[in-house]
C-alpha cells in the first residue's frame, strides 16, 4: 500500500519549506554541539562532565540516555527530510528544464554554490557516518569505549593522525559553505528576505556559518598542534 504524502509536501513550495525547517533544526544542533565541544578548552573534568550530562539529561524522571536518544532521532529525521527534499527539488528542476538555456548562464557564484551544496553534501554525509562510528559507537576511535570522552577526543586528533584532522577540517569547511548558502536560501523560502533586510540577513547567514566553522575546527587543530593535550 502506497504511503499518502500530503499535497503541500508534493508541491515545490512545500518541499522548500520542509528543507528550510529541517535545515533550521540541523543548524540549531550544530550550534549547540559546537558550544559543547568548546568545553574541551576548560579542561578534562569540564568536558567529561558535559559528556556525562548529555547522557543523563532528564534522570531520574526518564531512563539513562532517553533525552539524548530522542534528540538524535529528531536530528536523523531532519537530515532524512532535508536530503529527500533536496533530491526531489533537484529532480523536479531537471525534469522541468531538460535542456539548459544558452542565453542565460548561471553566474560563477551561483554555480559554485550549487556544486558546493551538491558534492559537499556527499562529503558531509560521509563525515557524519565516520563521526558516529568514531565518537558515538567508538568503532574507529583509537581509545575505544573504555576511555573517557576527553581522552577519545585527544587521541582522535593526535599529531600522528594528521590525516584525520585534515579530513575533519575539510568536512567542516564544507559544512560552513553549506550553512552559508542554506541559511541564506531558507530566509527566502520562509519569506523573511526583503530589499531592506537583504544585507542584514546575508551578513547573519555568513556570520552563523563562520562562527560554527571556527568553533568546530578550533578543537582538532588545537589538539593536533599541542594546545590541548
Amino acid at each position: 500500500m502506497a504511503i499518502a504524502i500530503p499535497a503541500i509536501y508534493r508541491s515545490t513550495v512545500g518541499k522548500k519549506a520542509v528543507m528550510a525547517v529541517s535545515g533550521s533544526i540541523m543548524v540549531g544542533f550544530l550550534v549547540l554541539h559546537m558550544i559543547g565541544n568548546l568545553k574541551i578548552f576548560l579542561g578534562e573534568d569540564d568536558f567529561n562532565h558535559y559528556a556525562h550530562w548529555l547522557r543523563t539529561m532528564g534522570e531520574p524522571a526518564v531512563p539513562y540516555r532517553t533525552v539524548l536518544t530522542i534528540l538524535e532521532v529528531v536530528l536523523v529525521v531532519a537530515v532524512v527530510l532535508h536530503m529527500w527534499s533536496a533530491i526531489s527539488l533537484a529532480r523536479r528542476a531537471s525534469a522541468a528544464r531538460p535542456v539548459k538555456y544558452q542565453s542565460k548562464k548561471k553566474s560563477h557564484a551561483q554555480g559554485y554554490a550549487v556544486h558546493t551544496m551538491r558534492y559537499g553534501g556527499v562529503i558531509i554525509a560521509v563525515y557524519i557516518v565516520w563521526h558516529l562510528l568514531d565518537l558515538t559507537f567508538f568503532v574507529v576511535n583509537p581509545k575505544g569505549s573504555g576511555a573517557t570522552p576527553y581522552d577519545r577526543m585527544v587521541a582522535d586528533f593526535d599529531p600522528s593522525r594528521w590525516f584525520i584532522t585534515l579530513f575533519y577540517v575539510v568536512a567542516i569547511l564544507l559544512v560552513g559553505l553549506h550553512l552559508n548558502h542554506g541559511i541564506w536560501s531558507a530566509f527566502q523560502t520562509l519569506g523573511l528576505r526583503s530589499p531592506r533586510s537583504n544585507k542584514a540577513l546575508r551578513a547573519l547567514a555568513a556570520g552563523v556559518a563562520g562562527l560554527v566553522t571556527l568553533g568546530f575546527v578550533s578543537v582538532p587543530l588545537s589538539i593536533t598542534f599541542g594546545l590541548v593535550s
